[in-house]
């Protein structure tokens, strides 16, 4: 004789074996600081809401960004629109939170993508997701991705390469497109440098689909050991700046100038809003956004 079937088991395996809704993005909470709208968050809650743009598998795209990434928002016009179609924004430099905290809503802290790094590679780990590692000096990317794969056993590396320092081919761009969509990678780690990364990953990322990409700026180097990141206590102080920029004068030193420069006119326009905010004229150079 035939057991009754117990309907309410049969549901439950129907259930089962239906795809599940992806659960809703938490509500964007952001600040602006220097026409920049940064998102309001924790180290923690950015890498919670990546997870959560991970399993809405629909692309999109992370800017961690600095002093550097404000005064290209200003000075280049591509990069508005970069930062308008971003699914976050995060503050990768102590100057911005402490701007920050003259306004109603203070960003949290400090979001470095250099320690976002670590996070993101052992939520993957946890989550059996895979990273594809792109860009950085030769063996930089391979040597970076075999170090958090020896810390978190259970990553998944989806990809590695570093491409010529030079526009691809039309053939060798097709290759590549290839390897990215074939890798299955939930996140796609870029290290171009400033803004090449974020100006390459807008172009691409609808194209390739990966859930998350993000540019990591030296991130791959300081995990290689191929640059070292400065004393907690001169990132504490926001003075990481400087001493990377002892590290790699020739480089660095004019760009840090220029971040210098854009940083003065920036705190001298807030100063313009504030007067004009009293009722006393329009001082203000720029418009709100």
């Amino acid at each position: 004789m035939n057991e009754p079937r117990n309907p309410s088991v049969q549901s439950d395996s129907v259930a089962a074996a239906l795809p599940q809704p992806t659960p809703p993005l938490p509500d964007r909470i952001r600040s602006e600081v220097w026409d920049v709208p940064f998102d309001h968050l924790t180290l923690a809650e950015a890498v919670d809401r990546i997870e959560c743009l991970v399993q809405r598998r629909i692309p999109s795209y992370v800017i961690t960004a600095n002093l550097n990434y404000c005064m290209l928002h200003h000075r280049d016009p591509e990069m508005g629109t970069i930062t308008d179609d971003a699914d976050m924004i995060l503050a990768d430099g102590q100057p911005i939170v402490l701007r920050s905290r003259l306004s109603k809503e203070p960003l949290p802290e400090r979001v470095a993508g250099s320690e976002m790094i670590y996070h993101l590679a052992e939520r993957c780990s946890d989550n059996g997701w895979g990273i594809y590692f792109l860009g950085g000096e030769e063996g930089v990317a391979q040597q970076c991705a075999k170090k958090l794969q020896a810390m978190y056993p259970g990553l998944k590396i989806s990809g590695v390469e570093s491409p010529p320092f030079r526009p691809l081919s039309e053939s060798e761009q097709r290759e590549q497109d290839l390897r990215i969509k074939k890798s299955g990678a939930a996140i796609l780690l870029v290290a171009f440098g400033q803004p090449k990364g974020e100006k390459w990953i807008h172009a691409n990322y609808k194209r390739l689909g990966i859930p998350v990409s993000i540019q990591l700026g030296a991130s791959f180097d300081f995990i290689a050991g191929t640059a070292k990141r400065a004393p907690i206590v001169w990132q504490k102080i926001g003075m990481e700046w400087a001493y990377r920029m002892c590290s790699d004068p020739k480089r660095l030193v004019p760009r840090y100038a220029q971040n210098a420069t854009f940083l003065l006119g920036a705190l001298i326009e807030d100063w313009k809003r504030l007067v004009t905010s009293w009722g006393m004229g329009d001082w203000s150079n720029r418009p709100e956004r």
